[in-house]
């Protein structure tokens, strides 16, 4: 009997596409061979997110069934990860947890910091109220060289509300996860929390690369890696808040400034910057996704974990949850 296609439906940092060319009866690997084919990722770095909230599908087994990890050819799988020609420092860039749970979170209250050199400073952390719009006065933190700005969380989302309407084609459902329109309004909620859309968005927006830096994973996310910007900037996230890294000067070096805005040539800061994340998992400051209790906020359904929320999600069509 000839076997089953299973079509997959795929977005990518650069858009949506659709592979016809795999069989229920295909492997893990024959499938991570397609795509890194059409897209130019490395398939060592291959990530492939599927669900609500994304998750990684399990590529470890490379002669599993493509049937047994993918089960419907409806849903929309997220690639990532990283071309073979990049650095030591190329990373995996994956949607960061869902812009789709408004919540104070909890933070970790230890500080903490690498000593870059001792005549320029120190990299560490500066700590942003959590209040929904921390990733977007992160940012603004860093664009600004330490000038943090309540009303900057308002304004960025202006932006990205603005590029997403002026572009329907590029920013469409499939990318977006619901229709141009809603999404604009859905931004523009100041309840709603920033991701990985938001992120590339002000990245080409000010020309800059923004580094994540994910305590949960030890990994760098690098947005605008691949693009001819002079600089970089580097934010903090453990799990469900940001923050921005800033350099402190050495009381022994010539300046007396913080700086937030680094040269995209300068790899150092990324190996401190992943050390950074090194000492604060090691340290356990970062928030686990997987057992904090939510509620949905729109049936009041109390939820244990982001599995729990995925699966009342699919269930419900319920996606708006806060942290108790």
């Amino acid at each position: 009997m000839t076997p089953k296609i299973l079509p997959l439906r795929c977005k990518t940092a650069t858009g949506s596409i659709q592979i016809e060319s795999l069989y229920e009866t295909s492997t893990i690997k024959e499938m991570k061979e397609v795509i890194s084919s059409v897209t130019g990722i490395h398939p060592e770095t291959l990530v492939i997110r599927r669900g609500f909230p994304p998750i990684p599908i399990d590529l470890t087994d490379e002669t599993k069934p493509l049937i047994e990890a993918i089960t419907s050819s409806k849903e929309m799988l997220i690639i990532e990860g990283s071309s073979a020609d990049r650095g030591s420092y190329a990373s995996k860039p994956t949607p960061l947890e869902p812009s789709s749970f408004p919540t104070k979170p909890t933070r970790p209250t230890q500080s903490y910091n690498v000593p870059v050199q001792p005549s320029k400073g120190v990299l560490m952390r500066h700590v942003v109220p959590a209040n929904n719009s921390c990733l977007f006065t992160s940012i603004n933190f860093c664009l600004t060289n330490g000038r943090y700005e309540e009303a900057s969380g308002k304004f960025l989302r202006q932006i990205i509300a603005k590029t997403v309407a002026r572009d329907p084609i590029t920013y469409n459902e499939a990318f977006l996860g619901k229709p141009n329109r809603d999404y604009v309004t859905w931004i523009l909620n100041e309840t709603h929390w920033g991701g990985a859309i938001e992120i590339s968005i002000l990245s080409a927006h000010y020309s800059i690369e923004i580094v994540v830096v994910d305590t949960q994973n030890t990994r760098l996310n690098r947005f605008g890696e691949d693009k001819d910007y002079a600089n970089r900037i580097l934010v903090i996230y453990d799990g469900i808040h940001y923050d921005p890294l800033l350099l402190e000067p050495s009381p022994y070096g010539t300046s007396k400034k913080i700086q937030t805005i680094f040269p995209k040539s300068d790899d150092i800061i990324l190996s401190l910057a992943l050390e950074l994340a090194h000492e604060a998992r090691t340290s356990r400051q970062f928030t686990d996704v997987q057992n904090f209790t939510l509620r949905c906020l729109d049936c009041n359904t109390a939820l244990q974990g982001q599995e729990a929320a995925r699966i009342h999600a699919q269930e419900t069509g319920h996606i708006n949850f806060g942290e108790i």
